[in-house]
Parts: C-alpha cells; structure tokens; sequence
C-alpha cells in the first residue's frame, strides 16, 4: 500500500486550475522531491495531503486513509514544514516545543523526554533556553522540524524548507534530512534547491500548470532529459573547418556553435555543440575525437561532454524538449 497516493486529485479556486488531475504514488520510506515553478500547484498539493485544504475533486489518501473524510486519523501520521515558521511572542525554545507537545497529547516527563529528543536531533539543544523571535532563519526551519517530530510521524510534509537559507544553514537541513530517511520517514520536500534535491530524492516528481508532467526515478528523469550524448568541443581557430570534420563523423547527428561561458565574453570564444550516438557500427568512438583533430592540425582548447542534472532536466521538461 503506498503511504501517499493521489487519484485525479482536482483543486479549483473559481475559473482557476490550481491541480488538475494529479496521480501521484510516493511509497513508504521514499523521499520524493516535488520540483515545479512558482504557482506549479507544489503548496496546494501539500496542504491537502496536510487535510489544510478540500479537493474539488479527486481523492487524496495517507496510510490509506482519505483526506476528507479521516483527518483525524491521518493528523496523528504526518507533520507538516511550512515555508514560514508561526511563533508566539516571548516564547524560549523549549516553551514553544513543549506547547506543541502538550497540544499532541505528550505529558509529564514524556514530554520533557521527546522535547530533549528533537532538540539533539535537530542540534538545537544549546539554544533551548534562547527565544524563538531571537534565532536565524536557518534555525527557525530546524525549529519548526523539531515540531512536527513530536509526536513521531510517519510522513513529512516540506514545503521549500530550505528557502532562503544560508549556503550553511542549507547544508544542516539537508544532513538534518537525510537522517530521517535513515530513520524510515517517508518525506515529501519541495525545493527550487534543484542539486540538493538530487541529492536527496530517490523519487521525483514534476509539476507545472497544476499538471504532473514526470514521476519517477531521479536516474529515469536524467536519462529522459538528456536527449542524446552532447560534447562540447573547443579549437583555437578555423571553427567552421573543425564543425565540418566533426560533422563527417559516423554518429554524429548535429553540430552547432555555442557560447563558452567560462572564458570572458569580451575574447568571444565560441565551442563546438556535438550531438552523437555512442558505440557500435554507426556510433562515435569518443576516445578517437581528438586524435582526429590533432592530426588535421587543430589545437583543442575545451574536450567535454555535457553533464545532465536535475537542473537540466527540469528546465527541458518544463519547456516541453523531452516527451
């Protein structure tokens, strides 16, 4: 059974489309990074999986119990990151988490127990007596994680948690997130932060206009978007001469100018685009390129192949290069 599955999953505000006819299927013990554009439908999605909003159609299910008509069940499950941490005036650190620990049902020296437990886990133990108003930005999200564990539940919901975020305050939250998984929770973080992602995720999905446009594997998602083998190839001069040998050559299939834009602009280098297939009978041998142009007097400046990353894949799924 999946810990999170959506079924034409429909929310409409007025003659707005924010989801439409979302399927998605997160397993357990998955982290699954929703990736999609400003108004993709990334925040309406969480907040019904959250039971913070109603589908106008559609079913949501968590643990396999229906948002709608089981929140309170479901609410016991999960815990929910928002993008921006709601705090009490002149509340310390271990007032804010105890509230919370009383409102889950958590008493006694239970509570202090469980409070003690997530300040180690989210390395806030030293600012326990500190002011919530008082801490950085970085600390507030590691705050508000130590929140929604509480009461331990099986799902997380994340929306953007590293926004905004120093480079080393994104570097904890990213450690702080991989050890739940190791821990066995199943998480659902959107990010922009697309490498951490990456670098997280077992699982993404891919979504723009309310509208799902890739679910799967992070390798799958790579392997989709990189649309052929691409190497950029630099010479010192006679470019055009040196595109038409590359062009000769068995399995390539184009070859275009680019800009390299990691020599200043102002020397205009330009690089060689060539796209190939690879191996076998009508295939390029990629080792043999560069003797190739040695031999016809090219001097190369730049012998690459071009990398896919998420960052990549994201941006040709989204303007509709890969089907």
């Amino acid at each position: 059974m999946p810990m999170i599955e959506t079924i034409n999953l429909t929310k409409r505000y007025g003659e707005l489309i924010a989801l439409n006819s979302l399927n998605l299927t997160i397993e357990e013990g998955d982290c699954f990074g929703f990736i999609g554009p400003n108004g993709a439908g990334k925040t309406t999605t969480i907040k019904i999986l959250a039971t913070l909003l109603k589908p106008s159609s559609g079913q949501a299910n968590v643990a396999g119990l229906t948002v709608g008509y089981q929140n309170r069940l479901i609410r016991p499950l999960i815990g929910y990151v928002a993008d921006e941490l709601g705090t009490y005036e002149d509340m310390v650190v271990t007032e804010y988490l105890e509230f919370f620990a009383a409102a889950y049902g958590i008493h006694g020296t239970q509570r202090r127990k469980v409070v003690g437990d997530v300040l180690e886990l989210t390395d806030l133990s030293y600012k326990a007596t500190a002011e919530v108003n008082s801490l950085s930005r970085g600390m507030r999200q590691r705050l508000s994680v130590a929140r929604v564990l509480l009461h331990d539940p099986k799902v997380l919901l994340m929306d953007e948690p590293a926004s905004g975020l120093d480079p080393r305050a994104r570097i904890e939250m990213r450690e702080l997130l991989k050890e739940l998984r190791r821990m066995g929770k199943t998480i659902l973080i959107s990010s922009h932060i697309l490498p951490e992602l990456a670098e997280l995720c077992n699982v993404v999905g891919i979504i723009e206009r309310g509208q799902l446009l890739f679910h799967g594997g992070v390798d799958e998602i790579l392997r989709r978007a990189r649309m052929g083998h691409v190497l950029h190839v630099g010479v010192t001069e006679r470019l055009d001469e040196a595109a038409r040998v590359m062009q000769s050559l068995t399995g390539v299939s184009k070859v275009t100018l680019i800009s390299d834009e990691s020599v200043t602009a102002a020397k205009g280098a330009q690089l060689l685009h060539v796209t190939y297939d690879e191996g076998g009978p009508a295939g390029l041998r990629v080792a043999d390129v560069p003797s190739i142009l040695v031999n016809k007097g090219f001097r190369i400046t730049k012998f690459a192949e071009e990398p896919v990353n998420l960052e990549t894949a994201f941006m040709r799924l989204t303007k509709g290069l890969v089907q």
